[in-house]
């Protein structure tokens, strides 16, 4: 690039003196030989300098003249004596036209000698990037930033527990070596999106105090081959170089997918990057001092001998946090916010079952935004259930607007999932509202008090019994239903199919599984499933699923018909205000003399809290 530079200026500086050149050489005229003698016999030539076959000089006029001479020119001399003409005699005496092709030459040549530097200076850098892209990717952690430790992470105590172990084996290894125990050569890190795996991580490096380097796995692998091994070999060799360290590899499965799955043949270039990681971190070669840090949110897609001992040693489950944990998480996310006295963080953490960290993280975030459109300075509590409401179904949209008819029939549907879930106790009924939000156009929110982990078989009818409420309102009250219950329907099918053939909770075919899950590697494991029963059976199963949701449906139907004027007090209250909560759904039950036959004791439920918190209309 310097080169480039003096190049651009160099040609600059030429241009000039050319320019400069030929318009010095504009003001002087060209006379033939005979021409300028006829001016001396004249008088008309003031001066004359000779030299080098070329006569230039001055007219009595100002106009300056030159004369090519010929071999010969001493009668121009004598005649120059005799008439008295001042005479000067210059042996080198150069003309423009030399100067300006002496110039030129030059000029061109600084072009190429620019041209030829600049291209070499390409072919450099160019064979630098390409031995370069052979360079692993992998950052090194600064310990010099403001760091995160294991106190800035709520929860995941026994995560923690399990890598402060790792911490003391990097730190002390003579106090475990003393007992012959050996350092784990790799941690994997498992859980679903957002529970907090790469915090964890993060926190890691901040107490480890040694070398920290961090990759994902999808920098590995790139359009040329053999870059991805080469890759891992040279982040190998960086970590040899800088042990006791730490290698932290996010997004294992993007290169420990299961080798030769059928797609791509046994020689793909992900499946070289994973021989090479295979090779260095189980080897010929021993790697002490190297610890490998990975996580993965599908560790069922990961090659075995990834997984096996000597390689990740460890394998550390994060799951989604229970009550104390969310609270715990709430408390760090609300740390430094103004807070009203009516937010209530216990009351929060159970109404979030089966949130994530980064859930939680996106509803306080959420409720934030909130207070500041509305001009608050503090955070009040309807602030975060709003929040929570928008993390749950998506934001409102007041905007759409919906018929008569259509905001009646929206006012039943969502009555009689609201009617039901009181009956039948299934879950808390918190709101109920016909106002469109995301992709509902009206939905009933039952947030659960409490973390559930089991469900019983008379749960999942419940649950199936509560889902059809709204398309049996409809069907009670107008004799005919709409498109409005196909996210119920979805949800109560495929909730009846894993009673029958993952549950073994069907008393025709009995306690059995049917259907073994398996499929391409590249699309996940359980998008194909492997029918290992025949089609006399697979006709059962449809029976039994047919059935079982008819009889919830029938079920559903005749509690309506027997408190059809709940019913129509509920859909009536939700046409005049639109939106109802639990406490006004309570008050309504009251005066129309139902009672909930929640009991309050029942033992299970679902750790998926939110996969059926909200019964939603469709449209």
């Amino acid at each position: 690039m310097r080169s480039l530079r003096w190049l651009v200026l160099g040609t600059a500086m030429v241009s000039l003196i050319l320019i400069w050149i030929v318009r010095e050489q504009s003001r002087f005229q060209e006379l033939r030989y005979d021409q300028l003698k006829a001016a001396l016999e004249d008088g008309r030539v003031r001066e004359i300098e000779i030299g080098n076959q070329q006569a230039v000089g001055t007219l009595t006029d100002g106009t300056g003249f030159f004369t090519n001479l010929p071999d010969r020119y001493d009668d121009l001399q004598r005649l120059v004596e005799r008439k008295g003409v001042p005479l000067r005699y210059r042996r080198t005496l150069i003309n423009a036209a030399a100067w300006q092709g002496l110039l030129t030459s030059l000029l061109l040549l600084a072009i190429f000698v620019g041209v030829l530097i600049f291209f070499w200076r390409q072919m450099q850098v160019g064979n630098q990037q390409a031995f370069n892209f052979a360079k692993s990717r992998a950052r090194r952690y600064d310990h010099s930033q403001p760091k995160i430790t294991f106190d800035d992470v709520a929860d995941l105590e026994e995560a923690k527990e399990e890598l402060r172990e790792v911490i003391d084996f990097l730190k002390n290894p003579q106090r475990f070596q003393a007992l012959g125990a050996k350092v784990p050569k790799g941690v994997l890190l498992m859980g679903p999106p957002g529970c907090g795996k790469t915090l964890l991580a993060r926190a890691f490096a901040g107490e480890a105090g040694v070398p920290f380097f961090h990759i994902s796995g999808s920098e590995f692998v790139e359009m040329f081959v053999g870059v991805g091994a080469a890759r891992v070999r040279d982040l190998f060799e960086q970590a040899k170089a800088q042990r006791p360290c730490v290698l932290f590899m996010d997004e294992l499965d993007a290169v420990g997918r299961l080798r030769f799955a059928g797609i791509g043949g046994g020689h793909d270039e992900r499946e070289q990057t994973l021989n090479q990681l295979l090779a260095e971190m189980d080897g010929m070669e021993q790697n002490s001092g190297i610890v490998v840090i990975s996580a993965t949110n599908r560790p069922d897609v990961l090659d075995p001998a990834l997984l096996r001992p000597g390689r990740f040693d460890r394998r550390i489950v994060i799951d989604n946090p229970d009550a104390k944990g969310r609270e715990a998480i709430l408390r760090v996310h609300l740390r430094g916010k103004p807070l009203a006295d009516d937010v209530d963080i216990e009351k929060l953490a159970k109404q979030t079952a089966g949130f994530s960290g980064a859930d939680l993280a996106n509803m306080v975030n959420e409720a934030a935004i909130l207070a500041a459109r509305k001009a608050q300075d503090k955070l009040t509590m309807t602030d975060l259930l709003e929040a929570l409401e928008k993390v749950i179904a998506g934001p409102e949209r007041k905007s759409r607007l919906l018929t008569e008819r259509e905001k009646k029939i929206l006012a039943y549907h969502e009555s009689g999932h609201a009617l039901l879930g009181k009956l039948l106790g299934v879950r808390e009924v918190t709101k109920v509202t016909i106002i469109p939000r995301g992709l509902a156009l009206g939905y009933t929110l039952h947030l659960p008090q409490e973390d559930r982990y089991l469900m019983t078989k008379q749960e999942i009818l419940d649950e199936m019994t509560v889902a059809l409420g709204g398309r049996a309102s409809e069907e009670l009250v107008f004799g005919e239903v709409t498109t409005g219950a196909h996210n119920d329907l979805e949800r109560v099918t495929e909730l009846a199919r894993r009673m029958v053939c993952e549950y073994g909770m069907s008393e025709r075919l009995g306690p059995v599984t049917l259907g073994k899950k398996a499929g391409p590697i590249f699309l996940g494991r359980d998008i194909v499933e492997d029918r290992n029963y025949s089609e006399e059976i697979a006709s059962e199963i449809d029976k039994e699923v047919r059935r079982t949701v008819e009889e919830c449906y029938q079920r559903a139907m005749d509690i309506l018909k027997s408190h059809r004027q709940a019913l129509e007090m509920l859909a009536a209250r939700l046409l005049e205000k639109e939106t109802i909560d639990g406490e006004e759904v309570d008050e309504i039950l009251k005066r129309a003399g139902v009672t909930s036959q929640r009991d309050g004791k029942r033992a299970g439920g679902s750790k998926d809290g939110q996969e059926s918190s909200v019964r939603q209309s469709d449209g």
